[in-house]
């Protein structure tokens, strides 16, 4: 299994990213149905076999690894230039992650699940003061 991990540009908390993704893929004419979230990207994965429907998608908002969508399948598609693009097709489940800081990086890196935030509620962080509090942690390298 790979995951893959993604800066959010533009949007600068968990909350504007869930309003936003709703409305994307209906930029590009994309219709995978109405239960997934879709988000374009240049390229294709060459580890697409251990991502689709086993990773996740790890979004970077405001220089902080914050939440995580599971990926569940990568397919090709074309921009409306006539270029190749990856078009990654997601669970609308956003699942909140222990923060962990990142510095930034352009397009997407793969992210061994070893080295992936756990998932809140598995760290021992499960309410919003506790949050902030791993956040800090985080920065200090603590945790």
């Amino acid at each position: 299994m790979m995951h893959m991990i993604k800066l959010c540009v533009g949007v600068a908390t968990l909350e504007e990213l869930e309003s936003y993704r709703s409305e994307r893929a209906h930029w590009w004419g994309a219709d995978y149905g109405e239960d997934v979230h879709v988000h374009r990207t240049r390229t294709m994965p060459k580890r697409k076999d251990e991502m689709e429907g086993q990773g996740s998608i790890y979004w970077v908002i405001s220089g902080v690894v914050r939440c995580r969508q599971p990926i569940l399948r990568l397919a090709e598609a074309v921009d409306e230039q006539g270029l190749k693009c990856c078009d990654i097709i997601m669970a609308p489940d956003m699942v909140r992650t222990i923060p962990r800081p990142k510095s930034p990086f352009q397009g997407w890196r793969y992210l061994d699940p070893k080295d992936a935030p756990a998932d809140i509620g598995k760290g021992g962080f499960e309410e919003e003061g506790s949050l902030e509090l791993a956040e800090e942690l985080a920065k200090l390298g603590l945790i």
